[in-house]
């Protein structure tokens, strides 16, 4: 299987070459901000620890563009081996190879990544060097694997299948279990039933983490109801189809804004905590952090956008035929990202808050609450803008999908 992945990987694209590039260099910068936070941990201080938040929190925006660019090459990567289902390979081989293709691509990356941290890192442990790489070629892997379940290749052809998922009940359980971990850690402190007040941390800490993913996943539900109201009221053609498009596909943008809601939630958390404990240069750190985070989000958006004009691009090409003006086209995508990104923005905002204010509400004064409000509704509009200026961005990719040569059978 290693000696046909070599063969074929003479034969790739400047574009597939490039995908590849970026995979790598997204886990290269993950397992060096992965190990650097790691051995930061280890430091009992205010300020080691939250500088180990900060480079903890970028990995995450880094980790989301490789996978969304994974997915983007999946379609061409797939094209490419296609023909050897005419040898007789199957789907399952197929996709195997494209799992190679992104544990090779993420192991080349981590290992550069590794190598630099080593030389850069004087003091401190390594041990979670191996771990970490190990980590990132696992997930390099598994991200190629599933990034081929919605291309199915024949001896014939290819087709590209996006299967539209809705809200899940799921979504919604991981939500009330976090915030129960959540408050009965905090209520019980120091008399949790399971190790006292370690106990206690970790299940404030397991809260918190299920809150992070049932809330990015829950805003489905949010998503969909949004765009509905959205297209029942809307006054012109661009913003009716924009929201039926969201609406559609309510979780796959769920998917693509999740580093995005994640960013917003760390931030306007940051920014409760910061009016009530004052501000600290490792704090400053954390909101550069965010900011970073931020235009990394921003780099995979860009990616799932492709992604999407990819799988729409007969219909666009479609519209433009018939007559429709590439700016109103321009305007479905804008009015796309705010429709997907409006609200969930808005309650990563209100649960990042939440979770740092509510454990504090004995302690924590009014006058922070302006502190605190106006930097959640700042994050929120910071998330949405960023959301926008992508969908201004992938104009040019949105020309290219315009050309008659599209609605070629």
């Amino acid at each position: 299987m290693i000696t046909v992945m070599r063969m074929l990987n003479r034969g790739r694209s400047r574009a597939e070459r490039a995908r590849a590039w970026l995979v790598a260099a997204g886990a290269g910068l993950a397992t060096f901000l992965v190990c650097t936070a790691v051995s930061l941990a280890d430091l009992r201080d205010e300020g080691g620890s939250l500088t180990g938040l900060a480079l903890a929190l970028l990995a995450l925006p880094v980790a989301g563009l490789a996978h969304q660019s994974n997915r983007l090459g999946s379609a061409t990567r797939e094209r490419r081996l296609a023909g050897l289902r005419l040898a007789g390979a199957t789907p399952g081989d197929v996709r195997l190879l494209g799992a190679l293709e992104g544990g090779v691509s993420a192991l080349g990356g981590s290992l550069a990544g590794a190598a630099v941290y080593v030389l850069t890192h004087l003091s401190g442990p390594l041990i979670q060097v191996p771990v970490v790489m190990a980590v990132m070629a696992l997930g390099g892997a598994l991200s190629g694997a599933r990034a081929g379940r919605h291309v199915v290749s024949s001896p014939l052809g290819l087709v590209r299948r996006s299967p539209l998922r809705g809200p899940r009940v799921v979504d919604l359980l991981l939500v009330v279990a976090g915030v129960g971990l959540f408050a009965l850690g905090g209520v019980t402190k120091g008399g949790f039933p399971l190790a006292g007040k370690y106990g206690a941390a970790v299940a404030i800490t397991a809260g918190v983490v299920l809150i992070l993913f049932g809330v990015t996943l829950a805003t489905t539900w949010v998503i969909r109801a949004y765009a509905r109201r959205t297209g029942r009221r809307a006054g012109s053609p661009e913003t009716l189809l924009a929201a039926r498009l969201v609406e559609a596909d309510p979780r796959a943008w769920a998917r693509a804004l999740s580093v995005v809601g994640l960013t917003v939630f760390f931030g306007a958390g940051a920014g409760a905590q910061q009016a009530g404990i004052g501000y600290s240069h490792a704090h400053a750190l954390v909101d550069a952090a965010l900011l970073v985070a931020l235009v990394t989000s921003a780099a995979a958006l860009v990616v799932h956008q492709a992604e999407e004009l990819l799988d729409h691009r007969r219909s666009f090409a479609a519209l433009a035929a018939s007559g429709v003006p590439e700016r109103a086209l321009g305007g479905v995508l804008v009015r796309q990202a705010v429709i997907a990104a409006l609200p969930i923005c808005v309650v990563a905002a209100v649960a990042g808050t939440a979770v740092v204010i509510v454990p504090l509400a004995g302690i924590y004064q009014v006058g922070w609450l302006g502190w605190a409000v106006g930097r959640a509704v700042a994050m929120a509009g910071i998330g949405v803008l960023a959301a926008v200026l992508v969908a201004l961005a992938a104009r040019p990719l949105l020309r290219d999908t315009l050309r008659l040569e599209r609605l070629r059978a």
